[in-house]
């Protein structure tokens, strides 16, 4: 039995008939792409089912989160020394709030291709918790825009910029920091920022320096996944990619139950699917490869790339993998018994679920950051170009429509109503017939 444990919960307590009305984390209200709306646009344009277009300053590629009359995004300038959140009026675009929450004297490094605003938040009934990685994390009323608690003390070195998103599991605000010097897992207090717990890291980086000697900094040790609590067999797991290892931990302890090494790819940057009792994660850049991972008991340790055959005392399995087409940036989509993914050159394919066999694998073309998303039987990949593909979600590749915006998605959508909230490079839309 697979159950995923999210904002849904809270989603739900707004009323039974606005339940599709908020996009309350990174992926949605279950964290894994699919929304329950109806009545989304099949096709767009910049003419065409535009109910508004508002201009977002600065560069940020998180993606907007809703809730009730509200969308919230981060932002950052581009040398990363202001960040800030910006809230829109969903029904008319109108910027309510534009609020700087941190000025950082000395930024760290972050690639061209990432952003200092690249993590999404998390919002609940009242209160919007927004994280810039090691920079700060901060929550705030979102009827006030007070900052009731924030968190400067996370130091780690991310290299290229931070990009794991925090979420809710009950009264914790968890989230993954993994740079090039640390790695750890912190869990909050979502009503005072004080830490519960701190899980570093257990995978060994020693090996990795060709000279014998320990790494202190790149890409080897960093990651950018967002984790994902979920409950197999019974138990609740907080599953969490770091660089190097797949992680299953107790969510109100972190104590760390089992781990998944897979040593010939890094830095993770997905969020973990759940479903049929496994796990499905695409492990990362150089080597990359998607496994779909059985849960263990606590205390074991699994390299994925020797111990793949399975051992009458082990619990722990890697039930199938497969290298191609496995995507670096854009999450995976689980629906029913079909894997959907989109590689980061464009090319889409759908794994039978149980088996990881192929099902089919086309080229949709474009560059790829964004997740897609599943509604209705569909299934929309959002290219760095500005262009949606729409395919029928069937083991059938059927393209339906295909759109242009004028500027490219680096963030992934939010759904909210029967509308889609897009952010591109340069302006946040809201699609709707």
């Amino acid at each position: 039995m697979t159950r995923i444990l999210s904002l849904a919960l809270a989603t739900l307590a707004i009323g039974a008939g606005r339940a599709n009305d908020c996009w309350p984390q990174f992926r949605g209200p279950n964290g894994d792409g699919h929304s329950d709306s109806n009545g989304l646009p099949l096709n767009w344009s910049e003419t065409e089912n535009v109910k508004w277009k508002a201009a977002i300053h600065g560069k940020g590629w998180s993606s907007p989160v809703v809730w009730g009359n509200q969308v919230w995004l981060t932002t950052a300038t581009e040398d990363g020394h202001e960040l800030s959140v910006v809230c829109l009026d969903r029904d008319s675009g109108n910027i309510l709030r534009d609020q700087k929450i941190f000025e950082v004297e000395k930024p760290q490094f972050c690639h061209a291709f990432n952003s200092y605003a690249s993590p999404t938040p998390a919002i609940e009934e009242g209160r919007i918790y927004v994280s810039f990685g090691s920079p700060g994390t901060a929550c705030l009323e979102t009827k006030t825009g007070k900052v009731l608690w924030e968190r400067r003390d996370f130091v780690c070195n991310h290299f290229r910029g931070a990009g794991s998103s925090p979420i809710l599991y009950g009264d914790l605000l968890i989230i993954n920091f993994d740079g090039s010097d640390h790695q750890f897992v912190v869990a909050l207090d979502k009503q005072t920022g004080k830490t519960v717990w701190r899980r570093e890291r257990s995978i060994d980086f020693k090996d990795l320096d060709a000279d014998g000697k320990p790494q202190t900094e790149g890409d080897l040790r960093k990651a950018f996944a967002t984790p994902q609590v979920a409950v197999l067999d019974d138990q609740p797991l907080l599953i969490s990619q770091g660089a190097k290892a797949t992680y299953a931990y107790e969510p109100l302890t972190g104590r760390e139950i089992w781990r998944v090494e897979e040593r010939t790819s890094h830095s993770a940057g997905t969020r973990p699917v759940v479903g049929h009792g496994m796990i499905f994660v695409p492990t990362g850049w150089s080597n990359g490869e998607i496994l779909a991972i059985r849960p263990g008991k606590a205390g074991e340790v699994m390299d994925a790339n020797t111990d793949s055959a399975p051992d009458a005392k082990r619990q722990l399995q890697v039930v199938w993998k497969t290298k191609r087409n496995a995507p670096k940036k854009p999450s995976l989509l689980l629906v029913e018994d079909l894997l959907f993914g989109i590689d980061d050159g464009g090319v889409a394919s759908c794994l039978d679920a149980k088996a990881g066999t192929e099902v089919w694998r086309e080229r949709v073309g474009g560059n790829y950051s964004a997740s897609p998303v599943y509604a209705e039987g569909r299934i929309y990949f959002f290219s760095e170009e500005g262009k949606t593909t729409v395919i029928e979600a069937r083991r059938q590749f059927k393209v339906l429509a295909e759109n242009q915006l004028e500027d490219g998605f680096m963030a992934s959508p939010a759904i909210a109503g029967s509308a889609f909230l897009l952010r591109t490079r340069t302006h946040l839309y809201r699609i709707e017939k």
